[in-house]
């Protein structure tokens, strides 16, 4: 079994939606992790002023340990889903997963 963290990084106004989803698909897990961010990408023409003035903008992170089949199957179904160019995603390999009890 070949374990990687899929990692998506998504504008803050999708978290529910996204989060939604893979809540709605158990067969990827069912398990992911959520976290707030701010970050700065390559688009600055597409940020509001307060954001051009701060230099960042808000977004939130989804990590999924999952599979690599599997995490090929979702990042296929997302594309579908979320056809936009300001989710961001990579794969991580993971070299070891469990829990401490």
């Amino acid at each position: 079994m070949s374990l990687v963290q899929l990692t998506l990084v998504a504008p803050a106004n999708l978290e529910e939606t996204l989060a939604e989803y893979l809540l709605a698909h158990p067969e990827w897990g069912g398990a992911f992790t959520l976290l707030h961010a701010e970050g700065r990408g390559s688009r600055e023409h597409e940020l509001t002023p307060q954001e051009q003035v701060r230099g960042r903008v808000a977004r939130t992170l989804f990590k999924v340990v999952l599979e690599a089949e599997a995490a090929g199957r979702l990042l296929d179904e997302l594309k579908r889903a979320f056809p936009k160019r300001d989710v961001a995603y990579w794969l991580t390999p993971v070299i070891e997963f469990g829990r401490l009890g």
